[in-house]
């Protein structure tokens, strides 16, 4: 698909070159009976190399390559619009670059809107080692929380004060839905200051996808989902939703140990293998309960969280179950999750979650880019 439509581009430019032979005389051009001056015949020439840039950029993926594909058709239509006799067929290879290079220019604006909030997320982070974590500072938890510390290698090591995980899943929209969505996901969690961004890109088919975004910065939440990265489908914000982000924040510190001794969190141990953690950020509070195996593994995290935004929303229960685990970067986790809604008509598991990779600290921070 996206051959065939880099060699519709690179084509539709070479076509434009007409203009320019015709312009200057170069070539009798029977197929044009209307006049080009000779800068008109140069804005056709422009034109054609406007498209053959875009053609470039698009099939290297360039975060600019809309605005090029942009400029091109506009240029391109105005001309054909002063030829119209002649060369009006033109339009409709216009019409469906200029589609495609508006979803481009949604991915555009939709990435460069995820950096500026990921660099405010960021800002000020002290990714600088500290001081090991040591057998002291965990006389105060409950035990399971102890043993699973220990198990993850946590203890010995700097606490983490930022991380990116890697990610790639497979989404189900809705309870009845047969297939699954593929999707890939990135996010920034910052743990000395709580919060996280979240960006997916789900494929719905070959023609159709959406580009969501999630956010939990100052004890807020807020959701962005776009189909095709332009039209909104869920632009929602307010208090159910900061509790659920706040809660999916709390149950995602299996990525990260050390927050586990964070003084915003208050430990209540339940059974020698479980413990629930409350976490308040500003004016938002939720709690969850973990779930550890015999030998200090995380295996499950249980929160009764609001499943929507609405005013009627409900609370739900809402589970997280650990199905593989993985030491990455010298700390164990878990790297197989699924993501499961408890619902009075059954079970919806609605997401299944791989960690590709995740980098803490430093190395978090390495490869990223600021906004322009």
């Amino acid at each position: 698909m996206k051959t065939a439509f880099f060699i519709l581009v690179i084509l539709h430019g070479l076509i434009h070159v007409i203009g320019f032979v015709k312009g200057y005389e170069l070539r009798e051009i029977k197929e044009f009976t209307l006049p080009i001056s000779k800068p008109m015949g140069i804005a056709w020439l422009i034109t054609c190399l406007f498209f053959l840039g875009y053609g470039l950029l698009f099939s290297i993926s360039h975060r600019y390559a809309g605005i090029v594909g942009l400029a091109a058709v506009v240029l391109s239509q105005i001309l054909i619009f002063l030829v119209w006799k002649d060369a009006k067929f033109g339009t409709l290879p216009n019409i469906l670059i200029l589609l495609v290079t508006l979803v481009s220019m949604g991915q555009f604006f939709f990435e460069k809107r995820v950096q500026e909030e990921t660099d405010a997320l960021l800002s000020q982070v002290n990714p600088s080692p500290a001081q090991p974590i040591t057998e002291d500072e965990l006389r105060d938890l409950p035990e399971p929380v102890k043993k699973w510390l220990r198990r993850s290698g946590m203890v010995g090591r700097p606490r983490l004060t930022v991380g990116k995980v890697t990610q790639k899943a497979e989404m189900k929209l809705k309870p009845d839905q047969e297939n699954w969505f593929p999707a890939k996901a990135v996010q920034y969690t910052r743990m000395d200051v709580p919060g996280f961004i979240w960006t997916v890109d789900v494929k719905m088919n070959p023609l159709v996808f959406f580009r969501g975004r999630d956010k939990f910065a100052e004890g807020q939440g807020q959701m962005l989902i776009l189909l095709e990265a332009l039209f909104p489908i869920v632009n929602a914000s307010g208090e159910k939703l900061d509790e659920g982000s706040l809660q999916r924040y709390l149950g995602e510190l299996v990525w990260f140990p050390s927050f586990a001794l964070s003084k915003d969190i208050i430990w209540e141990q339940l059974s020698d293998t479980s413990a629930k953690a409350t976490l308040q950020v500003r004016d938002t509070r939720g709690s969850g309960t973990f779930y550890f195996t015999p030998e200090g593994d995380f295996s499950r995290f249980s929160a009764l969280r609001y499943q929507g935004n609405e005013a009627d929303a409900k609370r739900q229960e809402w589970v997280i179950q650990a199905t593989q685990y993985q030491e990455m970067d010298g700390i164990r986790i878990p790297t197989q999750m699924t993501a499961t809604w408890k619902l009075d008509q059954g079970d919806w598991t609605w997401l299944k979650l791989q960690v590709t990779d995740i980098q803490y600290n430093e190395q978090a921070l390495r490869d990223r880019k600021p906004a322009d």
